[in-house]
């Protein structure tokens, strides 16, 4: 498998791969990144639209490939951390941002979509976290920013697969820390609140929405785009003494008890 991308390698460049790079939040982060200055690889298994947005990236000036990845198929991430590596050598930051959710009640909760939940929200993060660092420990620098949620911190209705594998993520990048920091890898999981994304347009009902309007302090949901404000920060040399962290982005959601007085 060959990474597609038109743009010369040039060796000091960082590489940052984004799981599910190709649309909402993911899109955004690699954006981001490319703005940056990292050469951005987006991995989705929506090819299509990962193509078109590195095809953006580039016409901008940045610099972008794309791969197919599923992270619920281990010879899928197999296939393309061996491309990432044949074609660049290197992996310096990996974005753990694909995910799905699935909203019933635990009582109604299907097996398959547990197991499916699971499968691509906490298997594949660790899957691609153990190949992207085995690169990383190379070169002595890394940053793994795992997207978890606020569900994994705090329950809400109809979460039960979705709001678990979030509080395993959580709880994954706490040992990916502890084991990879004398590596100069650090490893921080973001919690986003409510984000304006089509993922949330399909799953949050106008009822999900009035609540969060009503009990986020700032009164909105946000943008793709201040998550990767965040994943930027992480990535950072800033960042470099920031490890095993989870960081709220959520417009006061997880802070806030009673709002009216």
């Amino acid at each position: 498998m060959t990474i597609q991308n038109s743009a010369s390698q040039t060796a000091a460049v960082r590489i940052a791969i984004v799981t599910g790079g190709a649309t909402g939040i993911g899109a955004a982060i690699a954006q981001r990144l490319a703005s940056d200055g990292f050469r951005v690889v987006i991995a989705d298994i929506n090819e299509d639209a990962a193509q078109n947005l590195a095809g953006s990236i580039e016409a901008t000036g940045g610099r972008a490939s794309f791969l197919r990845l599923d992270v619920s198929d281990a010879s899928s991430i197999d296939i393309a951390f061996g491309a990432l590596e044949r074609e660049h050598g290197r992996c310096d930051v990996l974005v753990n941002n694909a995910g799905i959710a699935g909203v019933s009640s635990f009582l109604e909760c299907p097996l398959d979509v547990w197991l499916r939940v699971l499968a691509v929200n906490v298997t594949g993060p660790m899957l691609c976290g153990q190949r992207a660092a085995r690169l990383m420990t190379r070169n002595g620098w890394g940053r793994v920013i795992n997207i978890a949620s606020i569900s994994g911190v705090r329950a809400s209705a109809g979460r039960t697969a979705y709001g678990t594998s979030k509080a395993a993520v959580i709880g994954l990048t706490r040992q990916m820390a502890i084991e990879l920091a004398e590596k100069q890898v650090t490893v921080n999981s973001i919690a986003p609140g409510p984000i304006e994304t089509p993922l949330t347009r399909d799953h949050h009902s106008v009822e999900t929405r009035e609540t969060y309007n009503r009990t986020v302090p700032m009164r909105r949901y946000g943008e793709p785009s201040e998550i990767a404000d965040t994943v930027a920060f992480l990535c950072s040399d800033g960042a470099a003494y920031i490890t095993g962290q989870n960081l709220a982005v959520d417009g006061g959601f997880l802070a806030a008890g009673i709002l009216d007085i």
